[in-house]
């Protein structure tokens, strides 16, 4: 058997130890949407977890700190969107703290229960906010699926070492 690593350079758990690893875990890129008593929220996920079949149920992290936060702690439901290798801008401005993120180029539409829906992403959801759990400095949100489109053309948009890429042959 064949180590991966060298066992002696263990480092101690801390955030940077965090980080360090989950740049190397390839992860798909999300926006979740909502809307506060300001208009529309949104930020780019790539916490996103299917959670359970019957009921259909997700889960996402946010970060109590971030600035859709305060509106996402009090929706009802929110929306959940896959994006596509062609959205790494789109993903980038949800991901940029004070980024205008409804305004141009960003496409969207108000769709069920008032949640923005994206346009040209793989595919959506919205969904009812089922619970918002403590987790450290973030919230892990759990929502049950009510309605959505999975019918989106194109290859998933994927986050890994700090930067936005898509699969490859």
């Amino acid at each position: 058997m064949t180590a991966t690593s060298d066992v002696a350079a263990q480092r101690l758990a801390t955030d940077d130890l965090l980080r360090s690893v989950f740049r190397r875990h390839a992860a798909g890129v999300a926006v979740i949407t909502g809307t506060g008593s300001s208009g529309p929220v949104g930020f780019t996920a790539t916490s996103l977890t299917s959670v359970s079949a019957r009921p259909p149920l997700l889960s996402f992290g946010i970060g109590t700190g971030s600035s859709s936060w305060p509106a996402l702690a009090a929706a009802e439901y929110v929306g959940v969107h896959v994006l596509g290798e062609h959205q790494r801008e789109l993903a980038a401005t949800f991901a940029r703290s004070g980024a205008d993120r409804f305004g141009a180029p960003t496409a969207w539409r108000p769709g069920p229960h008032g949640v923005p829906v994206l346009d040209g992403v793989l595919a959506w959801l919205v969904c009812r906010v089922a619970a918002r759990v403590p987790a450290g400095d973030h919230r892990i949100v759990l929502a049950e699926v009510l309605t959505g489109d999975p019918a989106g053309a194109g290859g998933p948009l994927l986050y890994h070492q700090g930067g936005y890429t898509g699969l490859r042959d």
